[in-house]
């Protein structure tokens, strides 16, 4: 005899069974109780879920992380069914550079957790994909019991490559979502979780683009404003803008000296003749043209001007006009001039 009491779980009762009235209420007498149907599954799956949680297999720090930008996704579900459609369609709407890969499998049945095993086998040995996403549909408990088999989780958890379940619908958990690197709550989700959606990348690389740009122009012109500064630089220390400015100065001062010469040598020039003048004047020159001599010791070259100053014997030099005459002192005859009768 079977029923469900409050709780929800079904279970058959065994033995002797009795079933009366109690003031309004029926009351059921059995010898034994045994689940039964979904109840025997719930039983198994929490069983399950302890032992491999004691195992560490949905331990944190060994989930592996997704890649960013992933190339090539591997799809472990059932080939005609609506989860891969709809895997695919996000894909292909989100991320149209990713490349899939379909490992088809049945996911109900005795044949689905062995075929799953054996996808997630072949998926890792290939070392194709960069992430896995493993999952399918909705349904029943037993709709999905081939994600709560003890070998999928176990192959899951082996995966060198990171797994994405994606089981049943939100409020669907298996095995497999504890075990996984990470679980989605729709296939749909899934697909989502691993590919970045194409049109915030667009607008973020739109964004760094024009960043870049302004960056670009910022970084030209510094560096332009830096070059002419340099350039002008060069051409100040350059040989021949030097030669040139050098050659400037040289001719700015050869015009400041033709200016001077044109003020400074007349100038001079009537000193010079004043002076030559005033030499004149003073000069012996004129007199001695009118007949008069200069005599001077031929040694020392003092001017003899009494006959004090010379002794027989001593040379003296008479300077005329036109040249000079040499002798020598025989004797000395001292002759009074009167300068007032002459």
């Amino acid at each position: 005899m079977g029923f469900k009491p409050e709780n929800g779980m079904l279970v058959r009762a065994r033995g002797r069974v009795s079933l009366y009235e109690a003031r309004g209420n029926y009351q059921l007498i059995a010898d034994s109780l045994v689940r039964s149907g979904e109840g025997l599954l719930r039983a198994k799956f929490e069983l399950l879920k302890n032992n491999l949680a004691s195992e560490g297999l949905f331990d944190e720090a060994q989930k592996k992380s997704l890649p960013v930008f992933p190339l090539r996704i591997a799809v472990i579900t059932s080939p005609s069914g609506a989860a891969l459609r709809d895997i695919l369609n996000i894909l292909q709407r989100r991320w149209p550079l990713a490349t899939v890969r379909i490992y088809g499998v049945p996911v109900q049945g005795d044949e689905a957790a062995p075929a799953i095993v054996n996808a997630l086998q072949a998926a890792n040995q290939h070392n194709w994909a960069e992430v896995i996403i493993c999952g399918r549909g909705g349904g029943s408990l037993e709709d999905l019991w081939a994600f709560n088999e003890e070998s999928v989780a176990r192959a899951i958890h082996a995966s060198d490559l990171p797994v994405v379940s994606a089981v049943g619908h939100e409020i669907d958990f298996s095995i497999s979502d504890f075990v996984a690197d990470l679980r989605a709550p729709t296939p749909s989700a899934a697909a989502e979780l691993v590919s970045p959606d194409q049109r915030v990348l667009r607008q973020s690389l739109s964004a760094l683009d024009s960043r870049l740009q302004q960056r670009s122009t910022h970084l030209l012109q510094v560096l332009s404003q830096k070059l002419d500064h340099l350039a002008h630089r060069l051409r100040q220390q350059h040989p021949g803008q030097r030669l040139a400015q050098h050659r400037k100065l040289l001719q700015q001062a050869s015009h400041r000296l033709r200016l001077a010469a044109t003020r400074i040598i007349p100038e001079r020039r009537r000193i010079l003749q004043n002076l030559a003048r005033t030499l004149n004047a003073v000069s012996p020159l004129p007199t001695l043209a009118r007949g008069y001599a200069i005599v001077t010791d031929a040694q020392s070259g003092v001017a003899i001007s009494s006959v004090e100053d010379v002794q027989p014997k001593q040379a003296l030099i008479t300077q005329l006009h036109d040249g000079q005459i040499l002798s020598n002192i025989d004797k000395v005859n001292e002759v009074t001039l009167d300068i007032e009768d002459s």
